[in-house]
């Protein structure tokens, strides 16, 4: 437990984390990577060039503070990002260099501020909130490896089957070298990746969402190709998924893991929208759910770019055909040869409040949503307008955990 004197102190740093978090989080991991090489082969290394990491750790950190008394109104946080960290292989002895590294880096960036008394109530409220992630970890590292079909760290996979789904996206059949058993997982989730190779100084590290039900006898990833754009480099392990990687190769892969689950008890009509590569965890969702015989009212909403851009359209349509209970809408920012002539196809190119409430009029629905920030950020604003309650609002980033 931490003294009072200890909170009134983390609590009189939150304005300053909150102004400087960004900058402490920057150096952190400069200096981390500068003194622990070894830690690279964790962390992506193009969220760390584009910043992205070094936002949600600042985030992170700040809501720690905030709310230091009540450390138990941050945990479903601390579950998310405990999800990550051991699908990645994340350990406890890895916290004290967190520690060492975020404490050196608050007191470099505040100088003369970061007094004895900051620095002591920061190192001692630290302990605590990595003990947290540390029990919570455990937990998670335990029921992977023991459940049936389950194991710990990374197990290789063969990819069986390689199939192209449009000329950015392909999906991969991935099933164990060993012909073990393949542990289940919960719709929505995801696995990380490992590419190992001579050409590559370090590892990296990639996590995908499952794009089909549980209870198969392949895991299945469908991956978007990701070309350079601007500033941004191309992807590294995309690439090499897509242009290198062929059948018969191996690719180590960590357990499912992930906290955006569909909830199969739930029994309100559900309301599933995605953008772009965003419809792999929603695809899966939407099989477990037709397969499991739900008879609950089931929307399927999808934007991509163009037709010819649209990834698992057919199987989704041939869903559709058969399940009464299920209807589609896709939305497409370009047309390719004129009109759109396809069946369950919006003419309009965005998601706008009026549509979404015309397309699901129940008041009493649930909503599940994926996609870049951007797009999430605009389904989040249209659904509060129709007075969607945040509790049915479920979604996932791509990468580190940001804001809407």
């Amino acid at each position: 437990m931490l003294s009072q004197a200890t909170i009134n102190t983390i609590k009189s740093t939150v304005p300053v984390l909150e102004e400087h978090g960004r900058e402490i989080t920057t150096r952190f991991y400069k200096s981390m990577f500068a003194s622990y090489p070894e830690l690279l082969n964790l962390f992506n290394h193009a969220n760390q060039k584009q910043g992205k990491q070094q936002a949600a750790l600042a985030n992170a950190v700040y809501a720690a503070a905030k709310h230091i008394d009540q450390l138990g109104t941050i945990l479903p946080v601390v579950k998310q990002i405990a999800h990550k960290h051991r699908s990645l292989g994340v350990r406890k002895e890895h916290y004290p260099i967190v520690g060492e590294q975020l404490l050196k880096a608050i007191k470099d960036v505040l100088g003369d501020a970061a007094t004895d008394e900051i620095i002591g109530a920061w190192a001692e409220a630290y302990g605590v909130i990595a003990q947290v992630f540390i029990d919570v970890e455990e937990e998670m590292y335990k029921e992977a490896e023991q459940q049936q079909g389950g194991w710990a760290d990374f197990r290789p996979f063969v990819v069986q089957r390689k199939v192209v789904e449009t000329p950015q996206i392909t999906s991969f059949y991935l099933v164990p070298q060993d012909g073990g058993p393949l542990s289940t997982y919960l719709p929505g989730q995801y696995v990380s990746i490992k590419y190992e190779s001579a050409e590559e100084e370090y590892s990296h590290i990639r996590q995908y969402s499952l794009s089909d039900s549980p209870g198969k006898s392949y895991y299945r990833i469908t991956v978007k190709r990701e070309d350079a754009r601007g500033s941004q480099p191309a992807g590294k392990v995309s690439n090499v998924l897509h242009q290198r990687i062929q059948v018969g190769d191996v690719l180590p892969l960590s357990a499912p893991a992930g906290d955006f689950c569909l909830d199969l008890e739930d029994t309100r009509p559900i309301v599933l929208i995605s953008g772009g590569v965003g419809l792999t965890p929603l695809v899966s969702m939407l099989n477990a759910l037709v397969e499991a015989g739900s008879k609950r009212r089931i929307v399927f909403i999808h934007s991509a770019v163009s037709l010819q851009r649209h990834a698992l359209k057919e199987h989704v349509d041939g869903l559709v055909d058969v399940h009464p209970n299920l209807s589609a809408y896709y939305f497409y920012r370009e047309t390719e040869g004129g009109e759109l002539e396809v069946r369950h196809a919006v003419a309009d190119s965005a998601l706008h409040a009026a549509w979404l409430q015309q397309a699901v009029p129940e008041r009493d629905a649930v909503y599940y949503f994926c996609g870049s920030t951007p797009f999430m950020r605009a389904v989040k604003q249209a659904l509060a307008a129709n007075g969607v309650a945040d509790a049915d609002m479920h979604y996932e980033f791509f990468g580190p955990a940001g804001t809407l």
